[in-house]
C-alpha cells in the first residue's frame, strides 16, 4: 500500500505512482450473486447428512431462477462452482432439483445405517458433501486416504467411488449404475483395505 503524504512546504507537484493492474481483480457482480447464492444460512460443519447443508439461495429458490443464475455466471467462469446436481439440473440430465435430493438421501440412508461410514459436509460454498469409510484410512502400510462414495454429474448413474489410496493423487473414480448397484455392492466396497 503507498501512502501519500504531501510535503507541503515544497512547490513540486504530487504525483501519483502508476498502478499496476494485476494488483485488482475485478469480479463480475454476476460472480458475487451466485457466491451468495451457494452461501448457507448457518453453519453446515456439524452436518450429519445432506439434508443438514440444504440451506442456500438455491436450496430454495425456484429451479428456473438457479438455472438462469448458473448459466449467467458460467458466462463469466466457465469453472463457477456448483453442486453436482445443478451441473446435472443445467445439462438437463436430471429432472428436477428434488431429483437430485432423493438421490442423496438415498445414498445417505443406504450407508448411514452400516458402522463405519461418516458423511463429510463440503468445505467450500458449492462443494459437495460426501461419505467417507473411516476404517478404511488404515492400511497395511500407513495412514491412507478413505474409501470415499461421492455424488457426480459425470455420468447418469450419478454416483462414484473413489478407493482408499496413498498420497494426494487419488485414483480415477469408479462410476456405479445409481445407488442400487451401490447397495448391491458395499460389501466389496468396505473390504478393500489396499490401494489398487
Amino acid at each position: 500500500m503507498t501512502v501519500l503524504d504531501p510535503n507541503l512546504a515544497t512547490d513540486s507537484p504530487l504525483s501519483v505512482p502508476p498502478q499496476r493492474k494485476d494488483w485488482v481483480r475485478v469480479e463480475p457482480i454476476v460472480g458475487l450473486e451466485w457466491s451468495r447464492a451457494l452461501e448457507p444460512s448457518g453453519d453446515i460443519g456439524l452436518a450429519t447428512c445432506p439434508a443438514d447443508t440444504r440451506r442456500a439461495w438455491i436450496h430454495q429458490a425456484h429451479e428456473d431462477q438457479v438455472r438462469a443464475l448458473y448459466r449467467a455466471v458460467l458466462r463469466v467462469d466457465a469453472r463457477a462452482r456448483a453442486p453436482w446436481w445443478v451441473r446435472a439440473l443445467d445439462s438437463g440430465r436430471l429432472a428436477s432439483r428434488a431429483a437430485g435430493f432423493a438421490v442423496e438421501d438415498q445414498v445417505n440412508g443406504l450407508l448411514a445405517i452400516r458402522p463405519g461410514w461418516v458423511y463429510v459436509p463440503g468445505t467450500g460454498y458449492g462443494e459437495d458433501g460426501y461419505w467417507e469409510f473411516v476404517p478404511s484410512e488404515s492400511g497395511l502400510t500407513g495412514p491412507m486416504a478413505p474409501t470415499t462414495v461421492q455424488l457426480t454429474d459425470a455420468h447418469d448413474g450419478w454416483v462414484e467411488i473413489v478407493p482408499a489410496h496413498l498420497g494426494e493423487i487419488a485414483p480415477t473414480p469408479r462410476w456405479l449404475d445409481g445407488v442400487a448397484e451401490l447397495g448391491a455392492r458395499l460389501d466389496e466396497v468396505e473390504a478393500v483395505d489396499q490401494p489398487d
